[in-house]
């Protein structure tokens, strides 16, 4: 139980903040902020800390404007410190990561009184390779003992030496972190995947240059925060390796996932496996031509021999099969793709033919060993590099072909588990895999990849994150579908037994109005929906600040084509990116004219426009999810071959939680005031249309035609 003097430091930090930022309390933060105490504080453990409750884990729906980040912050810092933990705040995307990072967290420390440090957590792939600055400023990158690897598995063989001299400059001199996202000027991916490694090229302390690595710096300066700042990718990576390799052991964390609604679906990207069958051949063919080059550098250590001895058979036992599968998957394909063009086959249930099956599990055998040959050569080529030890190899040979060698090492990893996913048999009464190919035209090539995820991370999440942390908090402005957790749960893997709370909002919602208007039309007669779009626009007022939110590309460019060319005030998504967009848009808006974005679902959620720069929101259609996704098809199917109705437990909560989101791009402050219109009748017209109004904020409603009047569609 939370004793009171740590209640008394939480509410004297708080009073702390509000009296020097001269904020107002918030009745909904300061409901959050007790919520979080109390489970947090309420976590049994033994004698070596160990949490041994199972009631650690809070879900918080806390709209916008609830003050999330201070709550969560003030009331978890304490209880985690008290606790002799770390504390993790994870959030989905960087504009957030930055806004805690850069505004939140210095406000904290310089208002509250608490005594904290923090730190921004990135993994490796972030930080520049200083061994690598060195090899391309020596001009030594292109060894010929590694070009035909170098060909292959390079992206990009143009010259980058001025760059990576300015980069070594910067960072000697202290003017930079070695952070890809700190440096001034975009670098693209090829050149960066030159100037970094990931966890298997890394040599850690036994690299000449592990003092001065940004990484590890980085990582030092973490290991004294009790703060640390991250996001969902690198929570799910760093779990995925088990725990506690770049972020701290989960067992001394509490996580607060900010932006939590993300949860599942990173987490499901994590667990999704492909391999292009071209793409595959052409790097084991490089690996075969090469094999002369590694006897020569690395055949002198025997083991490396004995094990370079094999690769012919391998080799020779995986090319053929893979060419099998190009054939027996090519007649699938409905047509041949033009360029550019993607065509999905997808497996009903996730079920293979046998012939299928009986191929992914010839093709496990033979990468699994692959791999497991390639992990025993790295090994040694690392303890070359150690001086303590003798292997054989000289540091100068090891060092040349480590990275090369770890990068076809991943590369084999992820054809076997591929594979190993595609061949597989599902657990019974569980959720097959989903199971596709996709066919595409890449520069005038066919590629054909294999593809295999799960439908649901619920499981992997339950296990590994809710039940190996010591506490954690979920928040978000959107965790409900038709106003009930449970969409979320089934996602996520949350148990009953966890603490869940909507939180009041402190908007009045009766300053805007949801509009379906009576020239709203059922999109399911195309034409007639794009017409009566475009005559909305079109009549829009000349000073009107307006979001219009398309369901699809195809529609958005679709209505552009029909707009009246004389309707100057328009900015498509289409035309430039949306960094700009949103630039143009103020602009207009600061000079007095109207604007008017046309935008996809992305501006649906993470667009912030307060006040006269946004005061009406344009709902083309429900946002219902594009139904040809291979994960949710699948799961689709398996919902109702027992039974169910995938549209009333799937597609309607997920479509509801976005028409939420949607909604929400109006009132960003409590004096906001607008405009919400619907142009889809079937929230009219079908049964699930009341659910998805019910779960909307009260705004006040004018609801037209349907045969009803709209007083009986208010809430």
């Amino acid at each position: 139980m939370l004793d009171d003097a740590l209640k008394r430091d939480i509410q004297a930090a708080y009073r702390r903040v509000i009296e020097a930022r001269s904020l107002r309390p918030r009745y909904g933060q300061r409901l959050m902020m007790a919520e979080i105490a109390r489970t947090l504080g309420d976590i049994k453990t033994d004698e070596q800390g160990k949490r041994v409750s199972q009631e650690h884990v809070c879900v918080l729906e806390a709209g916008t404007g609830t003050g999330k980040t201070l709550a969560y912050l003030l009331a978890a810092l304490p209880i985690a410190k008290a606790q002799g933990k770390r504390l993790v705040i994870s959030t989905a995307t960087v504009a957030l990561q930055e806004q805690v990072l850069h505004q939140d967290l210095p406000m904290l420390k310089a208002s509250s009184g608490l005594d904290f440090e923090y730190a921004l957590a990135k993994g490796r792939g972030r930080y520049v390779c200083v061994a690598k600055l060195d090899q391309l400023m020596d001009g030594v990158e292109d060894n010929p003992t590694m070009s035909l690897f170098e060909q292959s598995l390079v992206s990009s063989q143009e010259d980058i030496g001025e760059l990576a001299r300015e980069l070594a400059e910067a960072y000697g001199s202290g003017e930079w972190q070695g952070d890809r996202d700190s440096w001034p000027q975009a670098i693209a991916d090829p050149q960066w995947r030159r100037l970094t490694v990931d966890h298997r090229q890394c040599t850690n302390r036994r690299c000449g240059h592990f003092g001065a690595c940004a990484f590890f710096r980085a990582r030092r300066g973490m290991d004294e925060a009790d703060i640390i700042v991250a996001n969902h990718d690198l929570v799910l990576a760093d779990l995925s390796l088990g725990g506690g390799i770049v972020l701290p052991n989960p067992k001394d964390t509490i996580y607060v996932f900010d932006e939590a609604h993300h949860l599942p679906d990173k987490a499901l990207e994590h667990f999704y496996h492909r391999q292009g069958v071209n793409a595959a051949m052409r790097w084991l063919g490089q690996l075969k031509k090469s094999l002369t080059d590694l006897n020569t550098g690395l055949g002198a250590q025997h083991t490396i021999a004995r094990l370079l001895g094999q690769f012919p058979e391998l080799l020779a036992s995986i090319d053929p099969r893979l060419g099998d599968a190009f054939r027996l998957a090519q007649p699938l394909a409905e047509r041949t793709p033009e360029d550019n063009e993607r065509l999905h086959y997808r497996f009903t249930m996730g079920r293979l033919p046998a012939a299928f099956r009986d191929l992914a599990q010839q093709l496990v055998t033979p990468f699994a060993e692959l791999s497991r040959h390639l992990e025993t050569i790295s090994d040694i080529l690392r303890e070359s590099l150690d001086p303590d030890k003798s292997t054989g190899l000289a540091r100068e040979q090891a060092e040349a072909w480590l990275p090369l060698i770890a990068l076809v090492h991943g590369r084999a990893l992820e054809a076997h588990a591929l594979w190993q996913a595609f061949g597989a048999d599902d657990v019974e009464n569980a959720p097959p895999q989903a199971r596709w190919l996709t066919f595409e035209q890449r520069s005038g090539e066919a590629e054909l990849t294999f593809s295999a995820s799960p439908v649901s991370a619920a499981e992997t999440l339950a296990r590994y994150l809710w039940g190996s942390c010591h506490g954690a908090v979920l928040t978000s402005a959107t965790l409900t579908a038709l106003g009930r957790f449970d969409r979320l749960q089934e996602r996520a893997g949350l148990a009953n037994r966890y603490r869940y709370q909507s939180l009041p909002s402190p908007f009045d919602y009766s300053r805007a109005v949801l509009s379906v208007p009576r020239e709203a039309v059922d999109p399911g007669d195309r034409d007639a929906h794009e017409s009566a779009i475009v005559n909305f626009i079109e009549n829009l007022g000349e000073d009107e600040a307006a979001l219009v939110l398309f369901s699809s590309r195809k529609q958005l460019r679709a209505v552009v084509a029909r707009l009246d060319k004389a309707l100057a005030r328009t900015l498509s998504q289409d035309d430039m990116p949306r960094r700009e967009l949103i630039e143009r848009h103020r602009k207009r808006i600061d000079e007095g004219k109207g604007s008017i974005i046309l935008g996809l679902a992305s501006f649906a959620e993470g667009i912030d426009l307060p006040g006269d720069y946004l005061t009406h929101v344009v709902i083309t259609r429900l946002p219902f999810a594009v139904p040809d996704d291979p994960v949710g098809a699948t799961l689709a199917e398996w919902i109702e071959s027992r039974g169910g109705n995938p549209f009333m437990r799937i597609s309607v909560p997920d479509a509801s939680i976005k028409l939420v989101q949607a909604c929400g791009r109006l009132i960003r402050k409590e004096v906001d005031t607008g405009r919400i219109t619907l142009l889809d009748r079937r929230v009219l017209t079908r049964r699930y249309g009341r659910a998805l109004l019910d779960a909307l904020p009260p705004f006040r409603r004018e609801i037209e035609g349907a045969g009803a009047p709209a007083a009986s569609l208010a809430s």
